[in-house]
C-alpha cells in the first residue's frame, strides 16, 4: 500500500554523497530510471545495464553512486517513503484524522501510477527468498498495522478487554487498499480505490463502534 512510511529501515551501506550540482542530478535521475524500471520489470528482472544505459552512464558509473543493485532498491524506496513524509506533513494526524488521510492517499495514489506500481510489483516479489526488500516490506507492514490500530483505537475509544480487535480491522484495512490498487493497476476505469477504501474503513468503524463516524463524514 502505498501511504504513510512505517519507518526507514537501518542499512549498514549508504549512497555515495555528490559533491557537485551535476553529480546530484546525475543520482537522482538514475534514482527516477530505477523507480520506473523496479516497477515496471521487478528488481529479479531489471538490470544495472538497462538502467545505466537509459542514464546514459556505464554499469561502473551506476555503481559508483550506489555502490551496488540492492542499494539501489533500498535508494528508491527511501525515496518514495521520502515523498509521502513530504505529503504527510510535520504530524502524524491521529484517530479519524488519520483514517481519513488513509483515505485521501488512496484519492492521491490514482494520480500517481508509477509509484503505485513500483510498491504492488516490489511488495509481491519480496516474499521470494532472499530479496533485498524483504525486511524493509516487513518492519513497513509491523509499523503501517501499528499505527492504522492505533488510529481505530483512538476513533473507536475501545476498551481493554476489544482492543485487540483494532488489529484484526487494520490487517483488512491494509489488505483491501493493497489489493485495491492490484485491481485498479489491471483495470483503472473499473476500480474507485478512494470509494472502495472510505466504504470498507467506515463499515468496520461501525462494526467497531456504531456511534463512530466513517473517514468521509464531517469534510
Amino acid at each position: 500500500m502505498s501511504n504513510p512510511p512505517a519507518g526507514t529501515p537501518a542499512h549498514k551501506a549508504r549512497p555515495r554523497t555528490p559533491r557537485s550540482p551535476e553529480a546530484k542530478q546525475r543520482q537522482q535521475r538514475i534514482l527516477h530510471i530505477a523507480t520506473d524500471t523496479f516497477g515496471t520489470r521487478g528488481y529479479n528482472n531489471a538490470s544495472l545495464a538497462e538502467i545505466a544505459e537509459q542514464a546514459g552512464l556505464t554499469q561502473a558509473g551506476v555503481l559508483h553512486y550506489f555502490r551496488s543493485k540492492s542499494l539501489l532498491l533500498t535508494s528508491v524506496l527511501e525515496l518514495r517513503d521520502q515523498t509521502d513524509i513530504e505529503q504527510l506533513g510535520a504530524e502524524r494526524p491521529r484517530g479519524l484524522e488519520f483514517l481519513r488521510h488513509l483515505v485521501d492517499t488512496a484519492l492521491r495514489n490514482a494520480e500517481r501510477e508509477g509509484i503505485v506500481r513500483l510498491y504492488a510489483v516490489l511488495s509481491a516479489e519480496s516474499v521470494t527468498e532472499n530479496h533485498p526488500a524483504q525486511s524493509y516490506f516487513r518492519d513497513r507492514y509491523s509499523g503501517l498495522r501499528a499505527f492504522v490500530a492505533d488510529a481505530l483505537r483512538e476513533a473507536c475509544d475501545l476498551p481493554a478487554d476489544r482492543a485487540d480487535r483494532a488489529e484484526t480491522a487494520a490487517n483488512a484495512i491494509i489488505a483491501v487498499m493493497d489489493g485495491l490498487q492490484v485491481q485498479w493497476l489491471l483495470s483503472p476505469d473499473a476500480v474507485d480505490m478512494a470509494a472502495s477504501t472510505d466504504l470498507v474503513v467506515s463499515s468496520l468503524l461501525n462494526t467497531l463502534a456504531p456511534h463512530a463516524s466513517g473517514p468521509a463524514a464531517e469534510r
